[in-house]
């Protein structure tokens, strides 16, 4: 397979359907990220309505680079419907690397939503396939340290501007 051609598809678990991202979801995103807590490990401030739509029309269009492909979803709650956070895979193909990356909304944290869509992104990445998965985790942000583990990613001594990586061979 040549990874330089993947796209983001519909994925699922049990409790959520992991759709595509799409400009139009950023209405209710901003809602789902606007708690400035949640900024706190991952930097950066809740953007409005708007600025999301931008961002998310730019994520759509692709990676600039053509050596890096983006796969971005949103996360929607099965039963209510409701979007209640994102996961995202970053491809290298020269390396044979995904970078993987969850966020969920504070009012849903601690409901097993990341390790569900994490597993689903990463069980995704494997059937590529891809060689290695890394995730990048503050070193205080214990939540997401359990989800990568969850997960089977393993902390690495290396550190990325103040995060730990986190690897995993698929």
């Amino acid at each position: 397979m040549n990874l330089r051609t993947v796209r983001a598809g519909e994925l699922g678990t049990g409790r959520l359907e992991v759709l595509p991202l799409r400009a139009e979801y950023a209405g209710e995103m901003a809602g789902v990220l606007g708690d400035p807590a949640l900024h706190g490990f991952i930097g950066g401030v809740p953007l409005s309505a708007d600025a999301l739509r931008e961002r998310y029309v730019r994520l759509e269009a692709g990676s600039p680079d053509p050596g890096v492909v983006w796969c971005n979803w949103v996360l929607r709650q099965r039963g209510d419907g409701r979007l209640v956070g994102t996961v995202q895979a970053t491809l290298t193909p020269a390396s044979d690397t995904a970078e993987v990356a969850w966020v969920i909304g504070t009012p849903w944290q601690g409901r097993g939503f990341a390790v569900e869509a994490a597993r689903a992104v990463t069980a995704w990445l494997a059937a590529l396939p891809v060689g290695r998965l890394v995730a990048h985790v503050h070193p205080d942000h214990h939540a997401s340290a359990a989800v990568a583990a969850a997960c089977g990613f393993t902390p690495t001594p290396h550190r990325e501007d103040g995060e730990v990586r986190w690897e995993c061979l698929p």
